[in-house]
């Protein structure tokens, strides 16, 4: 029986107790936070769905309380997506180690956007697009359209 060692996260991507929510708590809620938006569904609804208030809900969006495994699963299951799609876009321990306070701003003022009308309906009507190669050429499309600002968010 050959032994395997579990590589352990590096100490700078855990927070301690009283240093702010931990990052990647903070990149779980907001996957959480964009797939609730994108459906349409209210932090009260969701909540209702899996059993928990809606300022649960929030709390787990913001990062500040962590989501356990079980309920995680739950929410995958009413949101539709694979417990992994909370984790799609996790930037690296050196990246979020790299990361200035000033930049958790950018990603507020990211999902604002989201929030807007205009974006939701943009989004909605991609994903209604069922064919694949369609789908990836109006992203193409999109990109190509957007300039510079699309390149730099897909870094």
């Amino acid at each position: 029986m050959s032994a395997t060692k579990t590589k352990l996260a590096p100490a700078h991507t855990l927070s301690r107790r009283g240093e702010g929510p931990n990052p990647i708590d903070i990149h779980v809620g907001a996957r959480l936070r964009l797939r609730r938006t994108l459906l349409g569904l209210s932090q009260e609804k969701l909540g209702e769905a899996v059993g928990i208030t809606f300022q649960q809900l929030q709390k787990y969006e913001r990062g500040s309380n962590r989501i356990s495994a079980s309920r995680l699963y739950n929410l995958s299951q009413v949101l539709g997506v694979p417990v992994s799609y909370f984790f799609d876009d996790m930037p690296s321990p050196d990246q979020i180690a790299a990361e200035a306070p000033a930049e958790s701003a950018s990603e507020t003022d990211e999902f604002e956007s989201m929030a807007r009308r205009e974006t939701l309906e943009l989004v909605r009507a991609y994903y209604r697009i069922e064919d694949p190669g369609v789908r990836k050429r109006t992203f193409d499309l999109l990109k190509a359209l957007g300039g510079d600002r699309i390149a730099l968010v897909e870094e």
